[in-house]
């Protein structure tokens, strides 16, 4: 564990996600490189001292511990391996910090990759939403030797609410990958209730009322539609395509492990309705208003 808040830990990908642990990890003191592809995103620290802004071929050989929040493992790949790739910068006894949602065998590669060079490779799942990347409380799902878990509480504490080691290298983002499937397809059962409920002259405020005194209660129910259905903002800062994208890796991986999840394929099938109707990059909380063209529901 990083006791003496050196300045040792890199952000790779300053995004919706990125961004907000980025500053949380520089509140802590425990900032020293960031990189985005986007100048916007990094110019924040072009004239900090104590920051390097550099790629990944480029950080300082100091930054022992790089933090991935990045689209998937293809682009951490790019960054790892090959010529000048980051696994042959970084002195052994590094750490990565994979925080994507990412098919558990290509993590796992990545993770064989990165031993071979005595680099540790945590896969982090995560949750919380962009908004608990700004405040830090996200919660984290961590695989990978416990012993380079204790060496990151330092990091964990500065971003998340609570973390959890869940395992051997990969079991983070296995659990990543069924957390969201099953968050994802809650979302869609409450909206469907909610708009059955509404065709019958209840009015949805009503209806998430009671399911939040009942049993029905959960995450969606509880923040979700009240902040940003009901509210009629339409801001929950992530996209149909995301949504899609995790269910597709999580059914990819039931079909693998012979696991039913007609639930799951039921989800995934409905938001790749969403994406040919063109709705690959619009806020997920406007399904509300789709649901029933999507659902072939009169």
């Amino acid at each position: 564990m990083n006791t003496d808040k050196t300045r040792d830990v890199a952000v790779i990908g300053l995004g919706q996600m990125g961004g907000g642990i980025t500053r949380n990890l520089d509140r802590a003191g425990l900032l020293g490189g960031v990189w985005d592809s986007n100048p916007a995103m990094r110019a924040p620290f072009t004239e900090r001292e104590d920051v390097a802004v550099a790629p990944p071929s480029e950080l300082p050989a100091g930054l022992s511990r790089v933090l991935f929040v990045v689209p998937g493992t293809r682009e951490i790949a790019d960054c790892l391996t090959g010529p000048g790739g980051l696994l042959e910068r970084m002195e052994s006894g590094g750490i990565i910090l994979d925080l994507t949602t990412s098919d558990p065998g290509a993590s796992g590669e990545l993770a064989a990759a990165a031993a071979a060079r005595d680099i540790d490779y945590l896969d982090c799942g995560m949750t919380g939403g962009a908004a608990g990347a700004d405040a830090g409380t996200l919660t984290l799902m961590v695989g990978g030797k416990r012993q380079a878990v204790e060496r990151c509480v330092d990091i964990f504490d500065a971003i998340t609410g609570r973390f959890f080691h869940v395992g051997a290298s990969g079991a983070g983002h296995t659990l990543k990958l069924i957390h969201n499937m099953v968050l994802h397809t809650m979302f869609l059962a409450n909206v469907e209730g909610v708009r059955m409920a509404a065709g019958m002259g209840i009015e949805p405020k009503t209806v998430i009322e009671v399911f939040n005194a009942g049993n029905a209660r959960s995450f969606v129910s509880e923040t979700r539609f009240p902040n940003h259905i009901l509210s009629g903002t339409w801001d929950a800062r992530s996209t149909v395509a995301n949504l899609a994208k995790d269910l597709g890796l999580a059914t990819a991986l039931s079909e693998r492990e012979g696991a039913p999840t007609p639930f799951g394929d039921l989800t995934s099938k409905i938001l790749n309705r969403a994406i040919g109707a063109g709705m690959e990059d619009t806020d997920f909380s406007k399904l509300y208003e789709a649901f029933e063209d999507l659902t072939g529901a009169p």
